[in-house]
């Protein structure tokens, strides 16, 4: 028997929000992904300024898949910037690559930021595990293979003053596109970049 592929409208889309944002920050975006009848999960993952450990937000991030989800449903997955890591931590290194379709990393740092560089860790984990050539972005980029059995696609923004260098923002694997934007929060704000979201996270 061929199993079947669920289409866009059966598979959740999980939202992961960034550093200092809330669920508050995808409001335009779900509002034009509501109007296609996208079912969305967009969870709070509290983070203390960049206090809590990425491994500690992507165990949170599973949780609330599962409550949300249940362990089978399938997904795809967006994350803004820090999000963006804390997803391919949930992907890589907690299985939820097994139960997922599309990653689409949007302004992520996936090769670190130098704006984390001098960030004591002791003080805020979550903004050292987003340093260039931390211990958590080396694990996750020594071996990518289970993101090579994904869809994903990145978006960055190339004058990114919070990514820094904003052209290095996008995954080691899949499509890479440089959004007309001029700022970090436009990524999710401006309608062109909107446009070009919801074109990715639509096609089957």
């Amino acid at each position: 028997m061929t199993a079947t592929v669920p289409s866009r409208s059966q598979r959740t889309l999980v939202l992961v929000h960034g550093l200092w944002d809330t669920p508050h920050l995808f409001r335009r975006l779900v509002r034009r992904l509501e109007q296609h009848g996208v079912p969305l999960l967009v969870p709070h993952l509290p983070h203390r300024l960049g206090a809590v450990p990425l491994n500690t937000l992507a165990q949170q991030l599973d949780a609330h898949i599962r409550d949300g989800c249940g362990d089978a449903t399938e997904v795809d997955l967006l994350g803004f910037s820090m999000g963006g890591i804390i997803g391919r931590v949930w992907l890589q290194q907690l299985g939820g690559a097994r139960r997922t379709r599309r990653f689409v990393s949007v302004g992520s740092p996936q090769r670190g930021t130098f704006t984390a560089q001098w960030i004591p860790p002791w003080l805020f984990a979550g903004l050292a595990d987003m340093k260039r050539g931390s211990p958590l972005l080396h694990s996750l980029n020594n071996d990518v293979q289970v993101l090579r059995e994904l869809d994903c696609i990145s978006y960055y923004c190339r004058w990114d003053l919070m990514v820094v260098p904003g052209w290095q923002a996008h995954l080691p694997v899949g499509r890479v596109s440089s959004l007309p934007v001029l700022t970090h929060q436009q990524l999710m704000s401006h309608p062109l970049a909107l446009d070009a979201l919801l074109t990715a996270l639509l096609a089957d």
